[in-house]
């Protein structure tokens, strides 16, 4: 299962370290951030529930880029 969210992000080197913690989160099989339409693409594993794995990716990402948000 693939869904957009609208995301918060201040420069492009702070999108791509976002699109890295994303990856590297439980659950989820890719990711794609576009900081030009601060948008995130994410593609979640088979039987994944994304009202749980978003949290967690929220969380992760807030660890690299603290102002950063993602709305879900």
């Amino acid at each position: 299962m693939k869904k957009t969210y609208a995301i918060d992000v201040d420069c492009a080197n702070c999108a791509a370290k976002m699109e890295d913690a994303t990856k590297k989160t439980e659950g989820v099989k890719d990711c794609v951030v576009n900081f030009m339409a601060l948008k995130m693409k994410v593609e979640f594993e088979e039987g994944a529930d994304p009202a749980v794995v978003m949290p967690e990716v929220l969380k992760n990402c807030k660890k690299v880029e603290d102002d950063c948000d993602i709305t879900f």
